[in-house]
């Protein structure tokens, strides 16, 4: 699954800087999360970290973007394997 990050978000700036993935900018109001890049964390931490310093709590996870943890670490490989690449 991906995480998403909704409206009480207050652009505190914690989370963009945390993702390994790149995966969060800000977006038009609030932060947004690319559910594409978004690996929870798998890969590189045992738990999401924007979600672990978030200190609103507004950072769930998305049900319009369900995915297994193996789904998870296979998008960590092909993220991680394209940038060693390039």
């Amino acid at each position: 699954m991906a995480l998403m990050i909704t409206h009480e978000c207050i652009n505190c700036d914690v989370c963009e800087p945390e993702c390994p993935n790149e995966a969060i900018s800000l977006g038009p109001e609030v932060y947004v999360i690319d559910p594409a890049r978004c690996t929870e964390c798998v890969g590189h931490f045992d738990e999401p970290q924007c979600a672990l310093l978030c200190p609103v709590s507004c950072i769930p996870v998305d049900p319009a973007h369900v995915e297994s943890r193996e789904a998870l670490w296979q998008k960590y490989l092909r993220l991680h394997t394209t940038k060693l690449e390039n």
